[in-house]
């Protein structure tokens, strides 16, 4: 079954929200980076902590750049017409999966081969 336009759009714009969300979030854990890289007055504690909330920065921006990756991907199935169907099995994906994930790629089943490394 199609997806109806209406649903489309709502979904189109969801996943632009969450790609402007991802580099809002992406620009200022970079500032903050920056930041702590100008506190040169820290004791041994502070520097530590400083560490590893860079660390974890850094990581999360990993992830950021993860999601904003599926999004393009999700707004180019979008424009090709193929959004809301699984890349692998080509069955429709659950309405509930893509309203949790709007990115989402594949159906649960073919998601959980993935995770198992089956795919």
């Amino acid at each position: 079954m199609a997806m109806l336009k209406k649903q489309l759009e709502s979904y189109k714009k969801r996943l632009l929200d969450k790609k402007k969300s991802v580099a809002e979030a992406y620009n200022k854990n970079k500032n903050y980076g920056r930041l702590t890289e100008d506190e040169g007055t820290q004791d041994l504690a502070d520097k530590a902590s400083s560490a590893y909330t860079k660390e974890f920065l850094y990581s999360l921006s990993n992830t950021d750049r993860e999601v904003l990756q599926k999004v393009d991907e999700a707004l180019h199935r979008i424009a090709k017409g193929a959004y809301g169907t699984c890349v692998e099995c080509e069955e429709e994906i659950e309405k509930k999966r893509l309203e949790a994930v709007p990115w989402a790629s594949h159906c649960v089943t073919c998601q959980e081969k993935v995770e198992k490394g089956l795919l």
